[in-house]
């Protein structure tokens, strides 16, 4: 899906031009893949745009740094209000937002610790992310590359190296016909998508792998956690055999892009019905109820941004 250009992307606390948002070759990130990022969505609600669960992506963008000892010098509210002042200024929206830590131009080498942080922030207009109809679902396959193994990169840290492994696991799928794939972990278990979490129905039971299978603590993952506790679903979080993906009454991938995407097959395994189940349907109705304004923002997950930027933007 191809990038529309806004008018400003922020910088190190500054609002610039996009097309002066640039990198020199030599910069760090460019060579050894020093970066963490997030990846947020502002929604158009009929009150206005705001920022989906905005406080807590940022925490995770300042662990992600801190586990890469990368010091930021803005606090978490001082981007959070980055964010807010840069899509009021763009005027888009709904949109995609990208904030990124990255090590610039310094010296040359695996050591980044001389290189200079530079922090941006870009937003854009995005649509789906796995389809135009999450009724449909999404056929998948098992991935043949395996999740980052534990002491090898660290899977809870959301960083721009841990997704040359997703790519590859994006690439198989694509060009084998699928939508997605799935990775297991280094032992075997149900680990994550390229870019998503995942949920499995069994018997009334909500089943997500723990964070201890290569998991990225996912925001939108926490949110079905806490709207499906509110359901009073039953949930197990523990190791998840691949063959239990085969033998599901339901599999959703949870995500910023994806939200909540219904998977109808696994290996060509129509997964229950092959359409979409009532658990899945039913958190997608509360989760979606919530962030187009349609139900009451009761877990306060909603930054809004202050009225009087430009009218909103559809992609």
């Amino acid at each position: 899906m191809a990038i529309q250009k806004t008018d400003k992307i922020w910088h190190n606390g500054k609002l610039i031009a996009w097309d002066d948002a640039t990198l020199h070759v030599m910069s760090h990130v460019v060579h050894y893949g020093s970066s963490v990022f997030e990846g947020i969505r502002c929604y158009a609600l009929p009150s206005g745009p705001a920022i989906f669960r905005a406080t807590e992506h940022m925490q995770r963008l300042i662990d992600s740094a801190r586990i890469y000892r990368t010091d930021l010098p803005f606090t978490r509210d001082e981007l959070v209000r980055a964010m807010v002042e840069l899509v009021k200024h763009n005027g888009v929206w709904p949109c995609y937002i990208r904030p990124i830590v990255l090590r610039g131009y310094g010296e040359a080498g695996v050591n980044p610790l001389n290189s200079p942080t530079e922090i941006y922030i870009i937003n854009y207009p995005w649509g789906k992310y796995l389809g135009h109809d999450a009724s449909d679902g999404v056929d998948v396959c098992i991935s043949s590359w395996t999740r980052i193994a534990p002491n090898t990169l660290p899977a809870m840290a959301k960083a721009g190296a841990n997704y040359m492994n997703s790519q590859l696991i994006k690439m198989e799928a694509i060009v084998n016909g699928y939508a997605e794939g799935i990775a297991l972990d280094v032992n075997g278990y149900v680990s994550e998508g390229s870019g998503e979490n995942l949920f499995v129905v069994r018997n009334g039971v909500l089943h997500t792998a723990p964070l201890g299978n290569s998991v990225l603590p996912g925001i939108t993952r926490d949110s079905v956690l806490q709207i499906a506790r509110d359901l009073g679903i039953k949930i197990v979080e523990q190791q998840i055999p691949r063959e239990s993906l085969y033998i599901a009454d339901e599999v959703f991938f949870t995500g910023t892009a994806a939200e909540i995407t219904s998977i109808r097959s696994v290996d060509k395994i129509n997964v229950g019905k092959g359409k979409l189940g009532p658990m899945t349907k039913a958190l997608q109705a509360e989760f979606y109820g919530i962030v187009r304004g349609e139900k009451a923002d009761r877990y306060a997950w909603l930054t809004p941004i202050p009225v009087g930027a430009k009218q909103p933007v559809g992609v």
